[in-house]
């Protein structure tokens, strides 16, 4: 039986990890749950699950915890140090990384080097300290296997593959909710419309970056670092099925992808239980009946956000530390209607502008980074809201 941990356990990752583990009573056992300020879904994954401790990083929420669950068998911490204990319980085997942001660098770094196996489903640890998430994981003996789709297709269709055969890989993008929209009406599109996801069921944050394409510039960061290979061999493609999830195109013009429909529990599984495969209760995919696939090449004059991303990973540094940053703090205002949607790029772009970026030589770096970011953006956003805000 696998002993897990989930960090973020009441985000969409983590309770479609919990989803798995209960259909699977036999082969998992959750040791550690924690989440940010959501207590009350908490208690109910505690009684359900009975792991050994959980962690809120919300102090506030933790001691309400506690006084909840004083019946039951098990610890519960508080704050970002008592998140990082439960990533690293000493009897854990795999440990789920799902919480949104970089909130969740320190926590999956916890867990790497406290010798875990690490599912990751959290883009930003790789966009803010790739490198050295991949130097801590050689040197504890630990592999980091990719969750989010796209990664987890293109993980799979480099299975039996020598990397030096890979001529590119090919992320696909949904385009999001807002892809047919002219670009003067996305200006001041209003949160609720561009969190209409056409194909996945996601939080608010992940959804809007889906509606920038953001989504897509973090993702070509990460696979940089996932997969050892440079920007130049990372393309983006639309397809707005979501059927196929990545492809690798290999030096013969071979190309391998990895099909399925748009459900998160597939790549968590196959993380969950690799290198075998998990008997799952989803339906069949029916390319029959969905009848076709299409293709277009991303739009970056109405998604700058993609473009912003190929730029922070070639200047390299700690600029995707900074890109990441601005744009958690742009989406957060976005979705507060602080801002107008087309601020979140001017807001990251602007952001990126002022950053004077150096080596992340250590993990101090990428947060000290984050943390200017986070000002900086902050000072940007007040200073152009009142012409925003309608």
């Amino acid at each position: 039986m696998k002993r897990i941990v989930i960090l973020g356990s009441t985000g969409s990752i983590g309770t479609s990890t919990l989803d798995i583990v209960s259909k699977f009573r036999d082969e998992f056992q959750v040791i550690g749950l924690t989440a940010g300020t959501n207590d009350v879904k908490l208690e109910e994954q505690v009684r359900t699950f009975k792991p050994q401790a959980v962690a809120l990083s919300d102090e506030a929420a933790a001691d309400r915890l506690r006084a909840r669950c004083k019946d039951l068998r098990v610890k519960v911490f508080g704050g970002q140090e008592g998140v990082a204990q439960v990533a690293g319980l000493s009897n854990g085997e795999l440990v789920v990384s799902a919480i949104v942001g970089g909130a969740g660098l320190m926590p999956t770094l916890a867990a790497i080097r406290a010798g875990k196996c690490v599912a990751l489903a959290n883009k930003e640890p790789m966009v803010m300290a790739g490198r050295l998430m991949q130097e801590e994981a050689r040197k504890h003996g630990v592999s980091i296997l990719p969750v989010d789709s796209e990664h987890s297709a293109i993980f799979q269709s480099l299975q039996g593959h020598r990397k030096e055969d890979v001529r590119r890989l090919i992320l696909t993008a949904s385009g999001g909710p807002l892809w047919e929209m002219a670009r003067e009406e996305m200006r001041d599109v209003k949160p609720e419309r561009a969190l209409q996801h056409p194909n996945w069921k996601m939080g608010a944050k992940i959804t809007i970056d889906s509606a920038t394409l953001m989504n897509k510039g973090l993702e070509v960061v990460e696979a940089r670092w996932l997969f050892d290979l440079p920007a130049s061999q990372i393309d983006v493609l639309v397809h707005r099925e979501s059927i196929i999830h990545s492809l690798v195109e290999y030096t013969d013009g071979s190309v391998i992808a990895q099909l399925g429909l748009p459900d998160m529990r597939t790549p968590i599984s196959y993380a969950m239980k690799y290198p075998a495969r998990m008997v799952l209760d989803l339906p069949s995919l029916d390319l029959a009946a969905i009848g076709k696939l299409t293709f277009q090449s991303p739009d970056h004059d109405r998604f700058p956000c993609l473009g912003l991303g190929y730029e922070a990973l070639r200047i390299g540094g700690t600029m995707p530390a900074t890109l990441n940053a601005a744009n958690e703090v742009a989406v957060a205002a976005y979705l507060q209607e602080q801002i107008a949607f087309h601020d979140i790029a001017e807001v990251i772009r602007s952001t990126m502008d002022a950053h004077n970026p150096r080596e992340v030589e250590s993990i101090d770096d990428a947060l000290d980074t984050d943390r200017w970011a986070r000002e900086k953006a902050g000072v940007l956003i007040r200073s152009m809201a009142p012409s925003t805000l309608r």
